[in-house]
């Protein structure tokens, strides 16, 4: 990771670390205020009284993720080719257009069920563990500790959710950025299955073969010793 943080800051500059910065902001400021919108209005109505149970929780955090990514999808797909920088957009308008011309709307959504795969139950996941955790710590922490309590919860919440949804995220990543190759999920979580099969392949032969090659040498040393 430091060795291509490096690469970016010789290769573009320090500000190709900020690259899509723009799409992120359309994406993200109003995506947060449509989730936590969503999340409000269906908490209220479904529990006005009580809290959600476990599997209430997963529920309402994926329901909400999910309305918030359907509706900045064609913002996630322009985001992640700026950052890839194998496409000249120039502006965030003019990316949407070429895409909406060369590739239809579809092009836009490209990606959408393995994004909803992955942020709908991250953010049910999330929401689950992050209450449930609070509810457990609660009453064994001073108050006055509340803050550090809220961000240790968030931490251990966020690494649960990433875990469970970080394979779904390298698959969207991978259609928005080869749309003509890599157009269904499965094809591409099948295509990356088999790419990580034969890597293993490649690296288990390697160790044996460098194993064969030491014990053969280990084998010629000690005759070469008996014969001395």
């Amino acid at each position: 990771m430091f060795k291509l943080f490096l690469n970016i800051i010789q290769n573009e500059n320090i500000f190709g670390l900020w690259k899509g910065l723009l799409p992120s902001f359309l994406r993200c400021i109003p995506g947060v205020g449509l989730y936590f919108s969503t999340l409000y209005a269906a908490k209220q109505h479904f529990f006005p009284k009580q809290g959600p149970s476990p599997i209430e929780s997963v529920l309402l955090g994926a329901g909400s993720r999910t309305v918030a990514g359907v509706c900045m999808l064609p913002f996630t797909v322009v985001k992640t080719r700026y950052e890839s920088g194998k496409f000249g957009y120039r502006s965030v308008y003019g990316a949407l257009n070429n895409i909406y011309k060369t590739e239809g709307p579809r092009g836009l959504f490209t990606g959408l069920t393995a994004t909803l795969l992955r942020d709908a139950p991250f953010s049910g996941i999330y929401l689950m563990f992050y209450t449930q955790a609070k509810k457990i710590v609660q009453h064994e922490i001073d108050p006055a500790f509340s803050s550090l309590q809220n961000f240790g919860c968030g931490i251990m919440a966020g690494i649960m959710a990433s875990v469970a949804t970080q394979p779904a995220d390298v698959i969207k990543t991978h259609m928005q950025l080869s749309h003509e190759k890599n157009r269904w999920t499965g094809q591409v979580a099948t295509h990356i299955f088999r790419v990580s099969c034969v890597y293993c392949d490649t690296k288990w032969l390697s160790y044996k073969n460098m194993c064969m090659v030491n014990t053969n040498l280990s084998l010629s040393s000690q005759c070469s010793g008996t014969l001395l």
